[in-house]
């Protein structure tokens, strides 16, 4: 008989919108598609939440995570209500199912892939764990697909930057490290520094060569609002933007091992008053 852990699909965290680096479906997005952006974020936290189970072997994390995408396809059952729910808003709005296959994709590798070898590997990680959020809030507003890359980079920015947040929670809880290994290599790091209270001299090399790259990406991500024609959602986007840049100096001048580096409640204002009237 399966146990407690396998005789259903979803494992809830507890970690909600209020939890994230960004806003998720707040008041600037229009009425009539928050219900469709919370399905969205309630379909991909579920999917991480296996992903990211202490208690589950990674089999049973890709099985979990197959039955949510048989569901979405329309597999009967009622186990997984996330992948229910996100099917009826799918086909409410007409968008495409891939963006979800995609998080699937990327979650399945969590359960499965500990390891990247280098930054070319992680940014393919976040073509699937991260771009879809993106891809799919701009395809519920109808804009234009031209509006991927800067979307991309700015998600792929955001993925990146808690990847440093959570690097020794990571590590210890599931053994996985999104740190590159070439980059560790070339700078010095080994995962044993990980287990130290606070940054060595050859880990806060690495972390600031990360952020190199994800100021890169924030740089390609400030052609974004420009891009959207959605008023609501150009300026939800350019709120996204400056907190992507904040988050990435308080981690420039932080040090994740010592205590979390977050955006506080005074980044969240500012970035509102500076991305509204950026996103005007």
């Amino acid at each position: 008989m399966a146990g407690p852990l396998t005789a259903a699909v979803e494992t809830p965290s507890g970690k909600g919108r209020t939890d994230e680096n960004f806003p998720v479906g707040s008041f600037l997005i229009r009425r009539d598609l928050r219900v469709h952006v919370h399905a969205f974020y309630r379909f991909a936290r579920i999917a991480d939440d296996i992903a990211d189970h202490s208690e589950l072997a990674a089999d049973e994390k890709v099985r979990r995570l197959d039955r949510m995408e048989a569901v979405l396809d329309g597999a009967p059952g009622d186990d997984t209500p996330a992948a229910t729910g996100m099917r009826k808003s799918l086909l409410e709005t007409g968008t495409t199912f891939q963006h979800c296959r995609d998080i699937l994709r990327a979650f399945r590798l969590d359960a499965t892939k500990l390891r990247y070898k280098d930054w070319d590997d992680l940014m393919e990680y976040c073509r699937y764990s991260a771009s879809p959020v993106g891809r799919q809030l701009l395809d519920l507003h109808g804009e234009d697909r031209a509006t991927w890359p800067a979307s991309d980079a700015l998600c792929s920015s955001l993925q990146v930057l808690n990847h440093l947040q959570d690097c020794a929670e990571d590590y210890h809880a599931l053994d996985r490290v999104y740190l590159p290994r070439e980059d560790m290599e070339r700078c010095g790091a080994t995962l044993k520094d990980l287990d130290a209270s606070h940054l060595t001299p050859g880990m806060r090399k690495l972390i600031d060569g990360l952020l190199d790259g994800t100021d890169r990406l924030n740089a390609q991500a400030g052609a974004l609002p420009g891009l959207v024609k959605s008023g609501g959602l150009r300026r939800e986007c350019a709120v996204i933007v400056d907190l992507a840049q904040r988050l990435a100096r308080r981690l420039r001048n932080g040090d994740p091992l010592a205590k979390r580096v977050k955006l506080t409640r005074g980044d969240f204002i500012a970035a509102l008053v500076v991305g509204m009237w950026r996103g005007r």
